[in-house]
């Protein structure tokens, strides 16, 4: 665990797993920060860019949780300017399975209920078959 941040989830008792796990990869960032580790490293501005309408507060927080939470490791290189980048921890590569199904299960939703995604269908077909 990340000595910079404390893991919060340490602090409570949960009645359930679905509980934990909501805690610690739930909201609207943390899932898309961590498909887009899945394959690679990415320095910040790199996930600050695939993100979009993220602020720059928020994902310096998602991060530093999903570190202190043991999903993601922090690099910092002795430079200026500073060069920071993130990955996946083992543990957090573990969650990747997981995501896969649920961005299956929203292509399938756009699909059957006509919601546009922007990416191509080629794409959509690779990622459903685990081959991105």
């Amino acid at each position: 665990m990340s000595n910079v941040t404390q893991s919060k989830v340490k602090e409570k008792n949960y009645p359930c797993g679905m509980e934990l796990t909501m805690d610690i990869i739930g909201g609207k960032w943390k899932n898309v920060i961590l498909w887009h580790l899945r394959n690679r490293t990415l320095r910040f501005s790199q996930l600050k860019r695939r993100l979009g309408d993220i602020t720059q507060k928020m994902l310096t927080q998602q991060l530093r949780e999903l570190e202190a939470d043991g999903l993601v490791n922090r690099k910092v290189y002795p430079q200026v300017p500073p060069k920071v980048e993130y990955s996946l921890t083992d543990y957090g590569k573990t969650i990747i399975p997981l995501l896969y199904e649920l961005y299956k299960w929203g292509i399938f939703y756009s699909r059957e209920f006509g919601v546009c995604l922007e990416v191509e269908d080629k794409i959509l077909d690779k990622i459903i078959k685990k081959e991105i």
